[in-house]
């Protein structure tokens, strides 16, 4: 089917960047909207940014201005440019894909939703 690897997370201190990447693979028939969740210690899972394919954005108030979502079709990739971190962005970041797979030829079933595996972001000084 389709998967979604992760990568780029790691900690820096606050005020700092870092650039999330998310490449899917498999047997993708199409991608449509892409996008980035985070989930904290106990707190729910939410939306941090989304990209449909067409490259229209929408970002969680929280991260405007500083967090910045952008996708490479041809690559099946989608990143997000973190900028001016704070302490408070400190999660796990979740990759999400609405794609399709190739199934049986030319037959496809989707769209599906699918996570990566997660990537550990941690700001501190």
């Amino acid at each position: 089917q389709v998967q979604l690897v992760e990568s780029g997370g790691g900690l820096v201190q606050p005020g700092g960047s870092l650039r999330l990447s998310c490449a899917a693979s498999g047997s993708i028939f199409s991608i449509h909207a892409m996008g980035w969740y985070r989930q904290a210690p106990g707190k729910q899972r939410e939306l941090v940014a989304a990209i449909t394919a067409g490259g229209i954005t929408n970002y969680a108030d929280s991260v405007k201005g500083r967090f910045t979502i952008s996708r490479d079709n041809a690559k099946n990739t989608v990143y997000l440019q973190m900028n001016s971190l704070k302490p408070e962005d400190a999660a796990v970041y979740y990759c999400n894909a609405d794609a399709a797979y190739l199934y049986s030829g030319s037959s496809y079933s989707g769209p599906h939703d699918y996570w990566g595996q997660g990537t550990q972001v941690t700001v501190a000084s």
